[in-house]
Protein backbone atom coordinates (compact mmCIF):
# COMPACT_ATOMS: atom_id res chain seq x y z
CA UNK A 1 0.00 0.00 0.00
CA UNK A 2 2.97 2.53 0.78
CA UNK A 3 4.57 1.20 -1.72
CA UNK A 4 2.00 2.26 -4.33
CA UNK A 5 1.50 5.34 -2.60
CA UNK A 6 4.89 6.19 -3.17
CA UNK A 7 4.64 5.31 -6.89
CA UNK A 8 2.09 7.67 -7.30
CA UNK A 9 3.65 10.33 -5.83
CA UNK A 10 6.62 9.73 -7.45
CA UNK A 11 4.45 10.03 -11.41
CA UNK A 12 2.66 13.13 -10.30
CA UNK A 13 6.30 14.75 -9.27
CA UNK A 14 7.35 13.78 -12.45
CA UNK A 15 4.50 15.20 -14.45
CA UNK A 16 4.58 18.33 -12.70
CA UNK A 17 8.26 18.80 -13.55
CA UNK A 18 7.69 17.97 -16.93
CA UNK A 19 4.73 20.88 -17.40
CA UNK A 20 7.20 23.23 -15.49
CA UNK A 21 9.45 22.10 -18.36
CA UNK A 22 7.70 22.75 -21.53
CA UNK A 23 6.10 26.29 -19.93
CA UNK A 24 9.61 27.32 -19.47
CA UNK A 25 10.73 26.23 -23.12
CA UNK A 26 7.31 27.86 -24.08
CA UNK A 27 8.23 31.15 -22.46
CA UNK A 28 11.56 30.90 -24.13
CA UNK A 29 9.94 30.28 -27.43
CA UNK A 30 7.69 33.29 -26.83
CA UNK A 31 10.63 35.34 -26.18
CA UNK A 32 12.82 34.33 -28.96
CA UNK A 33 9.51 35.37 -31.09
CA UNK A 34 9.53 38.59 -29.50
CA UNK A 35 13.55 39.65 -30.17
CA UNK A 36 13.50 38.31 -33.96
CA UNK A 37 10.13 40.53 -34.74
CA UNK A 38 12.28 43.31 -33.48
CA UNK A 39 15.11 42.58 -34.93
CA UNK A 40 13.68 42.27 -38.03
CA UNK A 41 11.30 45.44 -37.54
CA UNK A 42 14.11 47.54 -36.60
CA UNK A 43 16.13 46.31 -39.77
CA UNK A 44 13.13 46.82 -41.96
CA UNK A 45 12.45 50.49 -41.15
CA UNK A 46 16.20 51.26 -41.49
CA UNK A 47 15.99 49.98 -44.77
CA UNK A 48 12.78 52.79 -45.37
CA UNK A 49 14.66 55.09 -43.57
CA UNK A 50 17.75 54.84 -45.87
CA UNK A 51 16.09 56.95 -47.88
CA UNK A 52 14.82 60.12 -45.99
CA UNK A 53 18.50 60.03 -44.08
CA UNK A 54 19.39 62.85 -46.61
CA UNK A 55 16.99 65.26 -45.57
CA UNK A 56 17.24 64.62 -42.03
CA UNK A 57 21.06 64.85 -42.26
CA UNK A 58 20.56 67.91 -43.83
CA UNK A 59 18.35 69.10 -40.64
CA UNK A 60 20.87 67.93 -38.11
CA UNK A 61 23.47 69.66 -40.27
CA UNK A 62 21.54 73.39 -39.92
CA UNK A 63 23.62 74.37 -36.24
CA UNK A 64 26.62 74.07 -39.01
CA UNK A 65 25.31 75.33 -42.33
CA UNK A 66 23.41 78.23 -40.89
CA UNK A 67 26.80 79.86 -39.74
CA UNK A 68 28.53 79.04 -43.51
CA UNK A 69 30.47 76.18 -42.49
CA UNK A 70 31.33 73.16 -44.31
CA UNK A 71 31.29 69.31 -43.39
CA UNK A 72 33.74 67.36 -44.86
CA UNK A 73 34.43 63.63 -44.82
CA UNK A 74 38.44 62.16 -44.87
CA UNK A 75 37.60 58.85 -45.66
CA UNK A 76 36.33 56.62 -48.38
CA UNK A 77 33.81 54.78 -46.23
CA UNK A 78 32.86 57.42 -44.00
CA UNK A 79 30.32 58.96 -45.54
CA UNK A 80 28.34 55.52 -46.40
CA UNK A 81 28.95 54.47 -43.04
CA UNK A 82 27.53 57.60 -41.59
CA UNK A 83 24.36 57.27 -43.35
CA UNK A 84 24.13 53.89 -42.54
CA UNK A 85 24.29 54.64 -38.84
CA UNK A 86 21.72 57.48 -39.18
CA UNK A 87 19.60 55.05 -41.24
CA UNK A 88 19.61 53.26 -38.24
CA UNK A 89 19.17 55.29 -35.46
CA UNK A 90 16.22 56.16 -37.40
CA UNK A 91 14.97 52.77 -37.66
CA UNK A 92 15.08 52.47 -34.06
CA UNK A 93 12.95 55.64 -33.36
CA UNK A 94 10.47 54.09 -36.42
CA UNK A 95 10.43 50.70 -34.66
CA UNK A 96 9.88 51.52 -31.22
CA UNK A 97 6.08 50.99 -31.52
CA UNK A 98 6.58 47.33 -32.89
CA UNK A 99 9.30 46.32 -30.44
CA UNK A 100 7.50 47.94 -27.67
CA UNK A 101 4.00 46.19 -28.45
CA UNK A 102 6.20 42.88 -29.12
CA UNK A 103 7.30 43.50 -25.40
CA UNK A 104 3.88 44.16 -23.82
CA UNK A 105 2.44 41.44 -25.47
CA UNK A 106 4.74 38.98 -24.25
CA UNK A 107 4.40 40.29 -20.59
CA UNK A 108 0.43 41.15 -20.58
CA UNK A 109 -0.77 37.64 -20.02
CA UNK A 110 1.04 37.35 -16.63
CA UNK A 111 -0.41 40.57 -15.15
CA UNK A 112 -4.05 40.85 -13.39
CA UNK A 113 -6.56 43.66 -14.90
CA UNK A 114 -5.47 46.30 -13.21
CA UNK A 115 -1.51 45.38 -13.67
CA UNK A 116 -2.35 45.36 -17.41
CA UNK A 117 -3.61 49.13 -17.04
CA UNK A 118 -1.34 50.48 -15.42
CA UNK A 119 1.39 48.39 -18.06
CA UNK A 120 -0.76 49.60 -21.01
CA UNK A 121 -0.29 52.99 -20.07
CA UNK A 122 3.78 52.66 -19.15
CA UNK A 123 4.06 51.59 -22.64
CA UNK A 124 1.84 54.10 -24.11
CA UNK A 125 3.58 57.30 -21.96
CA UNK A 126 7.33 55.41 -21.96
CA UNK A 127 7.22 56.00 -25.92
CA UNK A 128 5.93 58.98 -25.74
CA UNK A 129 8.39 60.43 -23.28
CA UNK A 130 11.23 59.30 -25.04
CA UNK A 131 10.74 60.86 -28.57
CA UNK A 132 9.56 63.85 -26.88
CA UNK A 133 12.85 63.72 -25.37
CA UNK A 134 14.68 63.12 -28.53
CA UNK A 135 13.06 66.18 -30.02
CA UNK A 136 13.24 68.48 -26.97
CA UNK A 137 16.98 67.42 -26.84
CA UNK A 138 17.74 68.35 -30.68
CA UNK A 139 15.34 71.57 -30.84
CA UNK A 140 16.25 72.89 -27.84
CA UNK A 141 19.33 72.09 -26.17
CA UNK A 142 21.14 70.73 -29.08
CA UNK A 143 21.34 74.04 -31.09
CA UNK A 144 22.48 76.20 -28.59
CA UNK A 145 25.01 73.98 -27.66
CA UNK A 146 26.89 73.78 -31.19
CA UNK A 147 26.66 77.47 -31.23
CA UNK A 148 28.96 77.90 -28.33
CA UNK A 149 31.24 74.87 -28.89
CA UNK A 150 31.94 76.53 -31.99
CA UNK A 151 31.58 80.10 -30.98
CA UNK A 152 34.16 79.00 -28.49
CA UNK A 153 37.11 78.70 -31.21
CA UNK A 154 37.17 82.04 -31.43
CA UNK A 155 37.47 83.93 -34.80
CA UNK A 156 41.09 82.41 -35.27
CA UNK A 157 40.58 79.41 -35.42
CA UNK A 158 38.32 77.58 -38.33
CA UNK A 159 36.08 74.65 -38.07
CA UNK A 160 37.11 71.30 -39.98
CA UNK A 161 34.01 69.41 -38.84
CA UNK A 162 34.16 65.65 -40.57
CA UNK A 163 30.63 64.18 -41.33
CA UNK A 164 31.32 60.85 -39.33
CA UNK A 165 32.56 62.54 -35.75
CA UNK A 166 29.50 65.15 -35.67
CA UNK A 167 26.54 62.56 -36.66
CA UNK A 168 28.05 60.12 -33.84
CA UNK A 169 28.42 63.58 -31.82
CA UNK A 170 24.87 64.19 -32.32
CA UNK A 171 23.17 60.51 -31.88
CA UNK A 172 25.00 60.12 -28.79
CA UNK A 173 23.99 63.88 -27.61
CA UNK A 174 20.28 62.79 -28.45
CA UNK A 175 19.70 59.58 -27.15
CA UNK A 176 20.16 59.92 -23.37
CA UNK A 177 17.79 62.66 -23.59
CA UNK A 178 15.29 60.26 -24.81
CA UNK A 179 16.17 57.93 -21.34
CA UNK A 180 16.07 61.30 -19.24
CA UNK A 181 12.74 62.14 -20.11
CA UNK A 182 11.83 58.40 -18.74
CA UNK A 183 12.45 59.51 -15.07
CA UNK A 184 9.18 61.10 -14.26
CA UNK A 185 7.06 57.62 -15.36
CA UNK A 186 9.43 55.45 -13.73
CA UNK A 187 9.29 57.67 -10.28
CA UNK A 188 5.54 57.60 -10.57
CA UNK A 189 5.69 53.26 -10.78
CA UNK A 190 8.83 52.87 -8.70
CA UNK A 191 6.51 55.08 -6.12
CA UNK A 192 3.29 53.31 -6.81
CA UNK A 193 4.82 50.01 -5.52
CA UNK A 194 6.74 52.22 -2.63
CA UNK A 195 10.26 51.46 -4.00
CA UNK A 196 11.09 54.85 -3.39
CA UNK A 197 9.88 58.04 -1.57
CA UNK A 198 9.74 62.00 -1.67
CA UNK A 199 12.10 61.80 1.52
CA UNK A 200 14.56 59.76 0.10
CA UNK A 201 14.61 61.98 -3.59
CA UNK A 202 14.98 64.70 -1.26
CA UNK A 203 18.20 63.78 0.48
CA UNK A 204 19.70 62.37 -2.79
CA UNK A 205 19.38 66.22 -4.27
CA UNK A 206 23.03 66.84 -4.56
CA UNK A 207 23.83 63.50 -5.63
CA UNK A 208 21.76 64.34 -8.51
CA UNK A 209 23.11 67.52 -9.47
CA UNK A 210 26.34 65.71 -9.45
CA UNK A 211 25.33 63.19 -11.46
CA UNK A 212 23.20 65.35 -13.72
CA UNK A 213 26.68 67.15 -14.59
CA UNK A 214 28.64 63.95 -14.79
CA UNK A 215 26.70 62.73 -17.37
CA UNK A 216 26.37 65.99 -19.30
CA UNK A 217 30.39 66.73 -18.70
CA UNK A 218 30.83 63.10 -20.67
CA UNK A 219 28.50 63.43 -23.25
CA UNK A 220 29.44 66.53 -24.28
CA UNK A 221 32.71 66.14 -23.86
CA UNK A 222 34.23 69.88 -23.92
CA UNK A 223 35.45 72.66 -21.67
CA UNK A 224 33.22 75.05 -21.87
CA UNK A 225 31.42 74.72 -18.29
CA UNK A 226 28.22 76.52 -20.61
CA UNK A 227 27.72 73.66 -22.96
CA UNK A 228 27.26 71.43 -19.64
CA UNK A 229 25.17 72.98 -17.93
CA UNK A 230 23.24 73.66 -20.83
CA UNK A 231 22.60 70.02 -21.16
CA UNK A 232 22.50 69.07 -17.37
CA UNK A 233 20.28 71.31 -16.56
CA UNK A 234 17.03 70.11 -18.33
CA UNK A 235 18.73 66.52 -16.74
CA UNK A 236 18.13 67.93 -12.71
CA UNK A 237 14.93 69.74 -14.10
CA UNK A 238 13.51 66.76 -14.19
CA UNK A 239 14.66 65.15 -11.42
CA UNK A 240 12.82 67.81 -9.52
CA UNK A 241 9.76 66.99 -11.74
CA UNK A 242 9.80 63.34 -10.85
CA UNK A 243 10.11 64.00 -7.11
CA UNK A 244 7.02 66.43 -7.12
CA UNK A 245 5.37 63.44 -9.31
CA UNK A 246 6.32 61.35 -6.05
CA UNK A 247 5.29 63.64 -3.68
CA UNK A 248 1.79 63.45 -5.25
CA UNK A 249 1.52 59.81 -5.22
CA UNK A 250 2.58 59.24 -1.77
CA UNK A 251 -0.37 62.44 -1.01
CA UNK A 252 -3.02 60.20 -3.02
CA UNK A 253 -2.08 57.22 -0.98
CA UNK A 254 -2.34 58.86 1.96
CA UNK A 255 -5.44 60.24 1.51
CA UNK A 256 -6.57 56.90 0.74
CA UNK A 257 -5.53 55.34 3.47
CA UNK A 258 -7.71 57.47 5.12
CA UNK A 259 -10.83 56.76 3.84
CA UNK A 260 -10.64 59.77 1.31
CA UNK A 261 -10.55 59.92 -2.27
CA UNK A 262 -9.81 62.63 -4.81
CA UNK A 263 -11.99 63.46 -6.95
CA UNK A 264 -10.97 65.02 -9.80
CA UNK A 265 -14.37 65.92 -11.66
CA UNK A 266 -15.83 67.70 -8.33
CA UNK A 267 -12.66 69.74 -8.34
CA UNK A 268 -13.10 70.54 -11.77
CA UNK A 269 -16.47 71.43 -11.53
CA UNK A 270 -15.94 73.29 -8.19
CA UNK A 271 -12.88 75.33 -10.05
CA UNK A 272 -15.29 76.27 -12.88
CA UNK A 273 -18.13 77.19 -10.46
CA UNK A 274 -16.03 79.58 -8.75
CA UNK A 275 -14.37 81.26 -12.18
CA UNK A 276 -18.20 81.93 -13.03
CA UNK A 277 -19.39 83.23 -9.44
CA UNK A 278 -16.38 85.72 -9.52
CA UNK A 279 -17.13 86.65 -12.94
CA UNK A 280 -21.18 87.36 -11.97
CA UNK A 281 -19.26 89.33 -9.04
CA UNK A 282 -17.04 91.22 -11.75
CA UNK A 283 -20.44 92.16 -13.31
Amino acid sequence: MHHLLAKEVIQINQRASRDNEESVMQHLEELRRVIIISILSTFATAGACWFISDPVLRILLEPITNKGYDVIYIGVTEAIMTKIKLAFFLGFLASLPVTLWQFWGFIIPALHKLERIYFTFFILFSFLLFMGGVAFGFIVVFRMCVNLLLNYGGSELMPMLTIGKYVSFALNFLLPFGLVFELPLASFFLAKLGMISYRTMVKARKIAILASVVIASALVASPDIFSVLLMAAPMYLLYEISASIVRVVEWLACRKQAGKTYNVKATFKNLLHKIRHRGTMTE
